[in-house]
């Protein structure tokens, strides 16, 4: 058993990833190699990822506040705190923070063969991600 004390401290998200204000904090150690990956992220009000997918497919855990999320082709569905949100392999989506609420998910994903554990696109407009709810 390791207990690990020491993270990197919470980085800005990316913004050819994400639209708006999100923080992340990795949460799997990264001193070994490891399929898994885990971040807590935390979302501002209508801060959202880009379209992404994950070879392995994904699963959110929502631990705070309100998030809306979306597949290509589906309609945005809004979720809340103890909410569990699974994607399959390669299914494209986004996922935020809805307007007027923070957000905070925690994302479980495994890298694929190439060590690449998503796969990056278009960021969300604000036409879609004001779309309407399902």
């Amino acid at each position: 058993m390791d207990i690990i004390s020491n993270r990197p401290q919470t980085a800005t998200a990316p913004a050819q990833w994400f639209t708006g204000t999100a923080y992340i904090d990795g949460l799997a150690p990264s001193d070994r190699p490891s399929e898994l990956r885990a971040y807590r992220v935390h979302f501002t009000p209508s801060a959202r990822t880009a379209w992404h997918s994950h070879p392995c497919g994904q699963l959110l855990h929502i631990t705070d506040g309100v998030a809306r999320v979306q597949s290509e082709g589906g309609p945005i569905q809004e979720v809340t705190a103890g909410d569990t949100v699974r994607f399959a392999p390669g299914e494209v989506h986004w996922h935020g923070a809805a307007p007027g609420h923070f957000m905070t998910h925690i994302a479980f994903q495994m890298s694929g063969e190439d060590g690449s554990d998503a796969s990056w696109g278009e960021l969300v407009t604000d036409e879609e991600f004001d779309g309407p709810a399902g």
